[in-house]
């Protein structure tokens, strides 16, 4: 496989999956508005909660990634080297150059976060810098400067409306059903339609939330493999990110200041030390198998 056809692939198979969410959320509102009784606006108010929810994550998550994570800003210099790093990297890539911070962790890592490219930062940790040598470095920097032109951000907090909607509607529901005095009533004409829709609805309202979740780690492994693809294709050197993530996946220390709402941004899982496991643990990762993303990268 080569970059274009890998980084053609992973957008082709985004886009389906979106496509897929978007029709399986839509299912999820139609049936559970049916179930109510209310119509279309029971979903409208969950919508319109789940976005006023996601505003303020949306403009201001950065911020408080790089707070919790302990990252300090990096002057040309404080860091000269790595400043000049990131760039030239991003004028190659036709990016202003990200922000750029250091967090304190012996732990290698890296992530990129931000709305968009003019207001996008990138965090390396002191590990990082020690571990990986210039070419490896470049890789991963390219990698984090790839999620920023690629709009991932912009695209989880999409992906979080969604599932925040799917999780608010079905939490309405819930409580419809059992605090609200149940369904609203109608005529015997399309009343046993009515049962099963609610049914139906209750068992979407079990199952909806965590089906939305699987699909959001989907997207989010999948934009890791178009990051790599789009890497290497900045850099011309595939191997430069395929060493750089051995090296990571071979150090054994978490990242101490990482969390489970902050794992999927970092370039590899900060946990560390737990791996895949079966097909069904697979999928509630974050990140692709470092091992599957290697041999890509080096097929290339």
């Amino acid at each position: 496989m080569n970059i274009y056809s890998s980084i053609s692939a992973n957008r082709w198979k985004t886009w389906i999956i979106m496509i897929l969410f978007v029709v399986f959320v839509a299912t999820v509102a139609y049936v559970i508005s049916r179930a109510t009784g209310y119509g279309p606006s029971f979903g409208v108010i969950a919508l319109l909660l789940a976005i006023f929810m996601s505003i303020g994550s949306y403009f201001y998550s950065d911020k408080l990634v790089l707070a919790t994570s302990g990252a300090k800003y990096v002057s040309e210099k404080e860091n000269p080297e790595l400043y000049h790093i990131l760039e030239n990297l991003a004028i190659g890539d036709g990016l202003p150059k990200p922000k750029l911070y250091l967090i304190n962790d012996l732990s290698p890592n890296a992530f990129a976060t931000g709305r968009d490219p003019g207001h996008a930062s990138v965090a390396v940790t002191q590990g990082l810098l020690q571990t990986l040598n210039k070419s490896e470095l470049e890789g991963v920097l390219a990698h984090e400067l790839s999620h920023v032109k690629n709009y991932d951000t912009r695209l989880m907090a999409i992906t979080a409306i969604l599932v925040g909607f799917v999780a608010i509607l079905a939490d309405l529901f819930m409580r419809n059903l059992w605090w609200g005095g149940g369904v609203r009533r109608r005529d015997n004409e399309g009343g046993q339609l009515q049962a099963i829709l609610v049914v139906v609805g209750l068992v979407l309202a079990i199952l909806a939330p965590l089906t939305a979740s699987l699909i959001q780690l989907a997207i989010s492994r999948k934009r890791e493999f178009l990051a790599d693809a789009s890497g290497a294709l900045l850099t011309r050197y595939p191997d430069g990110l395929a060493n750089a993530l051995e090296k990571i996946s071979q150090d054994p220390r978490p990242l101490r200041t990482a969390t489970n709402a902050t794992a999927h941004l970092f370039i590899a899982n900060p946990f560390k030390g737990k791996k895949a496991g079966s097909w069904l643990a697979s999928l509630f990762n974050t990140h692709p198998p470092i091992e599957e993303r290697i041999k890509i990268l080096r097929s290339m």
